[in-house]
């Protein structure tokens, strides 16, 4: 399943009810999960990002259907980036010339 690394920041709604930030990762887990993904890893973070989010989604349509109902409650933005494991990046650098 692909994998894809999350880079969050709050938001000013999010900083202002940061005392529900655990409840707000536990509802993201439940939709994660009923969309067929799965988390791997959240680390909240100190410097430019709020937190490191890593997960795994069934593809790049699902992950950002996921991201973006989490972004329209208003708490967090996202910079997600798509990750490859070092099998995936095995099987592309095999058809380098």
């Amino acid at each position: 399943m692909p994998a894809y690394i999350s880079l969050v920041n709050f938001t000013e709604q999010g900083v202002r009810d940061a005392k529900n930030s655990i409840n707000r990762v536990r509802t993201f887990e439940k939709a994660l999960e009923a969309a067929g993904g799965r988390k791997i890893a959240i680390w909240w973070t100190l410097g430019q990002y709020d937190l490191v989010v890593i997960t795994e989604m069934p593809d790049d349509q699902t992950a950002a259907r996921v991201l973006l109902q989490t972004a329209m409650l208003g708490n967090v933005r996202t910079t997600t980036l798509r990750g490859f494991s070092e099998d995936e990046m095995e099987s592309i650098v095999q058809g380098l010339a």
